[in-house]
């Protein structure tokens, strides 16, 4: 990944003139983005700066970019990964390169094609691009949100960059916090889209493109994903299988192109096992792969990928994560995250990172995409089990189907429909509410509200729950539930949290770029027209790809209960393991200056935490954000 940023005047005016010093602050705030180079282009009305990761055509492609006509200019983070075949049906056109780069490409795109020119870009990615002649301005952001794009508007100026700290050094008055945005954290796992966490800053939703034109912003839906346009396909599971397996090789083969080392990441699951196999077997690389261990049983998954590398012979590096390392990570992991959050998952996800870089890799592929878009989650199984219930809510046994999904629950022995009810019983009487799959997450996370300042609860003028629900676009209401639940992940926890914090961030705070083959747009659309029984069949999740992909792996990968991505999350956040420099956040007076939280609730939080009592999962998610939400205040506002 690079980092980009600028400044564009709104009102066109020759003497207004956008400052290099500025530019290059913001830039120096993108320099784990791209260590490689840097460029600034100042013209009246627009800046822009870039900060580069070389990994195609390292000796040509700096940027910004300017066209040879000089009319347009732009900046762009992320990969265009079916650049080649494009540059050659330019050439075709009569367009003439003077790199071999991708950026170069998505210039002469813009010109062939103007704004209809992201239509045909397989890839991820953010630009920024000015277009002299029609006086117009552009950022677009890929259409999943993989590479992240952030802007504000502040006295006739449109600010923009690849992370919020490089919008600061351009801002008059510093950053203020969004109080309905931690709301919908604390709801959702991250806020609702277009918001984040900073009072009028925003984001680039993904698939959106943003247009400046006659002192006038105005947004465009160019992507989002559709399901049941034109019907599921009518052709045999085998087919749809094999097409499927015919993608996957696709997507996969293009994302190997680069002109520096391409490795994986390999965390023993089904996902991460199929992508590693395609490499191996299609790409024609040397197979080199990562992945993590922990030293606690419940979330390490060393036998599985042990049974992989030596399927494959791969050639693979671990990481070992302790408990003490989540602590004594967990700051800098905020400053890079820039929201809070309610899980320590992303530490081990930046430490990992900083393995790959440390064994001189600048990119890996990874099998995140595969749950949302192919029906993996145990959120898709519960909804269905869900629905078998509602018909019957008073039913002893149905509930107990739930078991199968998490056999790790430890429940009573007498009364366990009872207790799954108070879990997985929300909303049974409104089967048909589109959010019925995800209602259970969203009350279980918003019991950590309970810890708010009674001054926080006060000033909250907006229910999370109707912000999400605002945002659902029309067609959501017709689409089969599995449909729905499938599209509600994808547009929330998996871009607002999967590819961002724990993904994106973890990933460029190491200078390392991060690939995601089942996140082809081609993949995604023709997954969106499988039937929901193909993808899940009972509850086998994911059955579609097991189908297309059992061939290449062992059965203990294909056929194991799915486990969920985990760190520790509470033992790290207590006790010994809560380092000094961490518990100061959560002492009576750093809470009390910032007033967002209650001070006595927190301290017999901890109090429960430090005395090794276990903490239910609303309890650990609000240490973990409440802890996370005082280092973003000091980092971003206090500082």
């Amino acid at each position: 990944m690079c980092g980009i940023a600028g400044i564009v005047s709104s009102k066109l005016d020759s003497s207004s003139k956008i400052g290099s010093n500025r530019l290059r602050q913001m830039a120096e705030q993108l320099l784990h983005r791209g260590p490689d180079e840097s460029g600034i282009l100042t013209r009246p009305n627009i800046g822009l700066a870039h900060r580069r990761l070389s990994i195609i055509d390292l000796t040509s492609g700096q940027q910004p970019m300017i066209s040879a006509d000089k009319s347009i200019c732009l900046v762009f983070n992320g990969e265009i990964f079916n650049f080649i075949e494009l540059r050659e049906a330019l050439v075709k056109k009569g367009h003439r390169f003077t790199t071999t780069s991708d950026t170069e490409v998505v210039l002469h795109m813009y010109q062939e094609y103007g704004l209809d020119f992201v239509q045909q870009l397989n890839g991820q990615f953010a630009i920024g691009l000015w277009d002299d002649k029609e006086q117009r301005f552009i950022l677009v952001r890929d259409r999943v949100g993989i590479c992240p794009l952030y802007y504000t508007v502040e006295k006739d100026q449109l600010i923009f960059a690849s992370e919020i700290k490089a919008l600061k050094p351009a801002l008059s008055n510093g950053l203020e916090l969004n109080k309905q945005a931690l709301d919908q954290i604390f709801t959702f796992w991250a806020p609702v889209s277009p918001n984040t966490i900073f009072e009028n800053v925003y984001e680039v939703s993904p698939g959106q493109m943003l247009v400046l034109e006659k002192g006038q912003l105005k947004k465009h839906q160019y992507w989002d994903w559709q399901f049941n346009q034109k019907g599921y396909w009518q052709t045999s599971e085998q087919q749809q299988a094999d097409e499927l397996h015919e993608l996957l090789i696709e997507a996969t083969k293009i994302r190997l192109r680069a002109d520096v080392p391409v490795g994986a990441y390999l965390s023993g699951g089904l996902d991460s096992s199929v992508l590693v196999a395609m490499i191996r077997h299609y790409g024609g690389v040397p197979l080199r792969t990562f992945s993590l261990n922990f030293g606690e049983a419940e979330f390490d998954e060393k036998s599985y990928q042990s049974s992989l590398i030596a399927h494959l012979k791969a050639e693979h590096s671990h990481l070992l994560v302790k408990t003490e390392d989540i602590a004594q990570n967990f700051i800098q992991t905020i400053i890079h995250t820039e929201t809070p959050i309610l899980r320590t998952a992303p530490v081990p996800m930046g430490m990992l990172s900083s393995l790959v870089r440390a064994n001189d890799f600048k990119v890996v592929l990874t099998g995140e995409g595969a749950d949302e878009v192919l029906g993996g989650y145990d959120i898709f199984k519960e909804a269905k089990v869900r629905q078998f219930w509602a018909i019957n809510p008073d039913s002893k046994f149905r509930p107990l189907l739930l078991k199968k999904l998490y056999p790790y629950l430890t429940l009573p022995d007498s009364g366990q429909g009872t207790y799954l009810k108070r879990f997985f019983g929300e909303a049974l009487d409104t089967p048909n509410d589109i959010a019925f799959s995800h209602l259970p997450r969203w009350s279980t996370t918003a019991k950590a509200k309970k810890f708010y300042s009674s001054e926080l609860s006060a000033e909250l003028n907006e229910n999370a729950k109707e912000a999400i629900y605002a945002s659902f676009p029309k067609e959501l209401n017709q689409m089969h539930p599995f449909n729905r639940s499938q599209y509600i992940e994808s547009k929330s926890l998996m871009a607002g949290y999967l590819l961002t914090s724990q993904g994106d961030r973890m990933l460029a705070k190491n200078s390392v770029e991060g690939r995601f083959p089942f996140l082809d747009h081609r993949v995604i659309e023709f997954a969106n027209r499988v039937p929901p029984k193909y993808k899940m069949k009972g509850l086998n999740e994911k059955s579609l790809l097991k189908k297309a992909m059992a061939r290449y792996l062992p059965k203990e990968i294909v056929h194991r209960h799915k486990q969920p991505y985990r760190a520790p999350d509470m033992k790290a956040m207590s006790g010994d393991y809560l380092v000094d420099e961490l518990r100061h956040y959560l002492t009576e007076q750093e809470l009390t200056k910032v007033n967002l939280f209650d001070a006595n609730k927190v301290k017999f939080l901890l109090k429960k935490a430090d005395s090794g009592k276990a903490l239910s999962i609303p309890e650990s998610q609000a240490l973990v954000g409440i802890l996370s939400t005082q280092i973003i205040v000091d980092k971003f506002i206090n500082n």
